[in-house]
């Protein structure tokens, strides 16, 4: 069943901007069950959730494990939790997304409004770079828009 078939957007857009590991985790989480259902998906990361898409860190840990969540644990720690709660951890989540078709953007306004360094984003994340303008032109007029 499409998803204008079942009276649903025909397309999800979210522009990521937190920088708060649980919310950037629960886009990641509303991106993988809508494209599972046959809703295509365009993720737009700007400013501080642009953090997630960078190289890993010196000790091989990924960049995302740095950040906070909103109540200020580690991203690390509740990611280790909800392993053991059987909820999607991150890695998980986002190796679904991009197995399933998802589009990754990033913001290169953010990118630079952070100083981040466009070649040094993950290698093994098909990232389209892009501005606002390129993200509303991929949105849907009948889709739906969440800004987290």
């Amino acid at each position: 069943m499409s998803a204008a078939e079942r009276n649903s957007p025909d397309k999800l857009s979210i522009v990521v901007f937190s920088g708060d590991f649980d919310r950037i985790h629960y886009a990641l989480v509303m991106a993988a069950a809508a494209i599972a259902s046959n809703t295509p998906v365009t993720l737009f990361f700007t400013m501080w959730a642009g953090r997630v898409l960078e190289k890993s860190l010196p000790d091989g840990q990924p960049a995302w494990t740095r950040l906070k969540c909103s109540d200020g644990r580690a991203a690390k720690w509740v990611d280790d939790g909800f392993k053991a709660k059987g909820v999607g951890r991150f890695e998980e989540l986002l190796e679904a997304c991009v197995a399933l078709g998802v589009t990754i953007m990033v913001c290169e306004m953010g990118l630079k409004a952070l100083g981040m360094d466009p070649d040094g984003l993950r290698p093994d994340i098909p990232v389209a770079k892009g501005g606002v303008v390129t993200f509303l032109a991929d949105a849907s007029r009948t889709g739906g828009m969440l800004f987290i």
